[in-house]
């Protein structure tokens, strides 16, 4: 049987930025999101993950980035969701939707999907801002 977390749980992570990170092949600020937990189609649970993606875009554009890391302002965005599970299909829609209004404040975003045997908890190249 699957323990899956209750919604308040979601909520206590709404504000947390999982992984602030430097991506040196790249020259992006990357935040990372990582997502342990299935992304099932319940309403709860896709506002929550869209109340997610709500803070780390304010935390780019409302400065409270540049304030905590002045090294990384002007450098292009992207926000990168790291799963442990193929997302359902209505979470695939509202990724999309994301994605789509994201690259109108020229942020990128990718979904990367991982399991034990390949969990990439910090990427090549990639290193966290002193």
């Amino acid at each position: 049987m699957e323990n899956k977390p209750q919604a308040s749980e979601h909520k206590d992570r709404l504000g947390v930025i999982d992984v602030i990170a430097h991506d040196a092949n790249t020259d992006h600020v990357v935040l990372v999101m990582e997502e342990s937990n299935e992304l099932d189609d319940s309403n709860d649970r896709l506002l929550a993950l869209q109340e997610r993606f709500n803070a780390y875009v304010s935390f780019l554009l409302d400065g409270e980035m540049a304030e905590a890391h002045p090294e990384l302002v002007g450098k292009p965005t992207r926000i990168e969701m790291r799963c442990a599970h193929m997302p359902d299909t209505r979470a695939l829609e509202l990724l999309g939707l994301i994605h789509d209004q994201l690259a109108f404040q020229e942020i990128k975003m990718e979904v990367i999907i991982w399991n034990d045997e390949v969990r990439m908890s910090n990427a090549e190249g990639m290193t966290e801002p002193a």
